[in-house]
């Protein structure tokens, strides 16, 4: 009896006082659902590894406006999710959707147990059912996947020199692909066009190199399900490691600062805080691509090593090299 009068006690509030409360609720529930929107556009941004300006050139949106909903404060429209789910090459549910399928989440439920030994059994127990790792010849391939500064161009000609092989930039092929440059690429075509071109390359490439190859990927390739997974079906796939600050110094040793957007002075030197900005980049790339690099075959860790002692450890990681015609590989 009496948790029924407490509950009548509440029921006699006024209407104007049930309003009031409704509508606190439903501001609160808002902001709640902005702040996840704006973080799930932060982190898709992040794993794209595209700054703020290339995407708002990209989905045709101001960078103010994007900085407004990555805060969790911007007004969105259908309209603006649809061009910034476009420009970031996904679909709206991808931005929206709270939950895998079922039964991915069932069977995300059993790999969640695993210890690493057994998540890499799992994912070739997988890959040899559902034909992942079945194109013929696989492992003569090999891609050479991480970001700029890991020194997949240094050691990938290296290694195919060794291997007496050839020695490809997959980003050089899908501008064979498509006839021009990469910034033309994307200014005509965006995001999806240009990974268009870039499974066409990578189907290309496996065909015209079965007697193997070494190829360097872009750093972005891993974001792409349905391209890492062609990837990985035809090439035998290595992560070349390195940490935040030796990826940094290696970029700006090239003089190439443009994934980071870093701004420089008069003299043409990065100002410090134009560092610190690309060093938070880098870091936040890696952190959401992590557990993407980590599917490749072999991981080889360039951090605090050598050129020589990494090309040693990048010939362990992947597999022998076969007896091959070396007319016949360069063909």
């Amino acid at each position: 009896m009496l948790r029924k009068y407490t509950a009548n006690c509440y029921n006699a509030k006024t209407d104007d006082e049930e309003g009031a409360s409704m509508r606190a609720m439903s501001e609160t529930d808002a902001r709640a659902t902005l702040a996840e929107l704006g973080a799930r556009v932060r982190a898709w941004r992040a794993r794209r590894g595209m700054t703020r300006k290339q995407l708002a050139s990209d989905s045709g949106l101001s960078e103010r406006f994007l900085a407004d909903v990555e805060s969790g404060k911007g007004n969105v429209s259908i309209n603006s999710l649809e061009a910034t789910a476009r420009a970031l090459n996904i679909t709206i549910l991808d931005l929206l959707q709270d939950a895998p399928r079922p039964a991915l989440a069932r069977v995300l439920g059993i790999l969640h147990r695993l210890d690493e030994t057994q998540l890499d059994q799992a994912h070739a127990l997988l890959a040899g059912s559902f034909g992942l790792s079945d194109a013929q010849g696989r492992e003569k391939r090999i891609a050479l996947v991480g970001l700029r500064g890991a020194g997949k161009t240094t050691l990938g000609g290296q290694l195919a020199a060794e291997r007496g092989i050839p020695f490809i930039e997959l980003d050089r092929e899908i501008e064979r692909e498509a006839g021009t440059s990469m910034n033309e690429i994307l200014l005509l075509h965006g995001q999806a066009g240009y990974r268009r071109y870039e499974r066409r390359a990578l189907l290309r490439i496996a065909e015209e190199h079965a007697g193997g190859v070494v190829m360097t990927t872009g750093g972005s390739i891993v974001s792409e399900r349905e391209t890492f997974d062609l990837l990985q079906s035809h090439f035998y796939c290595v992560w070349l490691k390195a940490s935040p600050e030796e990826h940094m110094t290696r970029v700006v040793a090239q003089g190439d600062m443009r994934p980071f957007a870093a701004t420089r002075g008069e003299n043409g030197e990065m100002a410090r805080d134009a560092m610190n900005e690309a060093l938070d980049d880098i870091r936040r790339i890696l952190a959401s691509r992590e557990a993407l690099y980590a599917r490749a075959d072999a991981v080889v860790d360039t951090a605090a090593r050598s050129l020589k002692q990494s090309l040693k450890d990048l010939e362990r990681a992947v597999p022998a090299a076969p007896a091959i015609d070396k007319e016949k590989a360069f063909a």
